[in-house]
């Protein structure tokens, strides 16, 4: 990386030692208060205990889950607010990372001023900021990419976050904490919501994978038909009546986020070609442990150098929104990234969540198989960084 890299690093080192630290701007005692619950351990739930718990949401319920929720959720902010006061190239500095660090500084204060919940009443009251609490924080992805993207041209144009270790650990356990924390805030929230069959709460207790990832091929086949004015054929194979307990919304974004990249890589390849492109392939198998979803597609594949680019954030072929977003003032952003080189990488996170992995094999000069993998049984605890 030479000279420049390194000179550019010394730059965002005394970027840092000049930043906004929390201390400047928010009272002494919430700032112990902060870092204190951040050394607390934080508690991991499993999918099978949510079903289980919210299977009869009856108020006594809904007050426990609540005090869950209100002893929990200032641990889990915590340890965010002690990360992104001390990242590293000056990254804290970033007036995008401090407004995200604002959001979860306020949600932690609001959270500890609220007082003990003892009835249905303080517990309907404490749904309300719920509520609150989870519109503030809905452009916290966007806001920190575009945080992280200006950290990555000052460093250099070529530098990718796989120069930076650091920055692309930090962003993982971040987004993954993300996930929790509006997973709990949601299924709290949809427990209060009117009864929808074969649901609990946010999870769908016979989510149908053939019928999700439908729906997610015909909203990547409509962008593709947009963007191209033409989209490959996508064939799906399974069981059309399998079942199982999962988040339908995390499904369609794991699947259409594959189908996406599938459908624009075999545009690509056969744009210029008077070839009808090869269908796309979308299996369903249904495992004793995993539920796998393939998606095969015969795009060209990616050079085996390029492998491990695919899972860093702001690694995209395609241009990106976020210069746009900051040129039109628009800071607040889309509230889900779509072409932004998030999308392999968040995937992964929404997968591993509730004990599942994905996965890239390539055959460069053909082809990409990705396998998303789902844990059918919902027992494996939330990883918490």
């Amino acid at each position: 990386m030479g000279f420049r890299f390194a000179s550019a690093v010394v730059r965002s080192a005394l970027a840092a030692a000049k930043q906004v630290k929390l201390s400047d701007s928010v009272p002494r005692e919430l700032v112990d208060d902060i870092f204190s619950s951040a050394i607390r351990k934080q508690t991991g739930v499993s999918l099978r205990y949510m079903l289980d718990f919210g299977a009869n949401p009856i108020r006594r319920q809904l007050v426990l889950s609540a005090q869950f929720l209100h002893n929990e959720l200032p641990v889990r902010l915590a340890h965010r607010v002690a990360e992104l006061e001390n990242l590293p190239y000056g990254l804290s500095a970033k007036p995008q990372v401090l407004r995200v660090r604002d959001w979860y500084v306020e949600s932690f204060k609001d959270l500890r001023e609220f007082p003990a919940i003892k009835d249905n009443n303080d517990e309907q009251k404490f749904t309300d900021l719920l509520r609150h609490i989870y519109h503030r924080h809905r452009h916290v992805v966007p806001v920190m990419a575009m945080g992280v993207a200006e950290l990555k041209k000052e460093l250099q144009e070529g530098v990718g976050l796989l120069e930076l270790p650091e920055i692309h650990q930090f962003l993982d356990g971040f987004y993954l904490s993300r996930i929790g924390i509006r997973i709990l805030i949601g299924q709290h929230i949809a427990l209060h919501e009117p009864e929808k069959d074969n649901y609990i709460g946010m999870i769908a207790t016979k989510c149908c994978p053939s019928q999700v990832v439908g729906d997610a091929v015909m909203d990547a086949r409509s962008i593709c038909m947009r963007e191209y004015a033409s989209a490959p054929e996508v064939n799906i194979y399974g069981d059309p009546n399998f079942t199982f307990p999962y988040v339908p919304s995390h499904l369609h974004h794991m699947t259409f986020e594959l189908v996406k990249n599938s459908l624009r890589a075999v545009n690509d390849k056969y744009d210029d070609s008077d070839d009808e492109p090869p269908p796309i392939r979308l299996v369903v198998a249904e495992g004793e442990e995993d539920i796998t979803i393939k998606v095969s597609d015969e795009g060209g594949g990616i050079p085996r150098s390029g492998l491990p680019k695919i899972w860093t954030y702001l690694y995209s072929t395609a241009l990106s929104p976020l210069d746009d977003m900051e040129d039109s003032g628009d800071a607040d952003g889309p509230a889900v990234l779509a072409g932004y080189g998030y999308g392999l990488p968040l995937s992964r996170l929404y997968a591993r969540y509730f004990g599942g992995d994905l996965q890239i094999i390539s055959m460069e000069g053909y082809g990409t198989d990705a396998y998303l993998h789902l844990n059918r049984l919902g027992t494996v605890q939330e990883p918490l960084p």
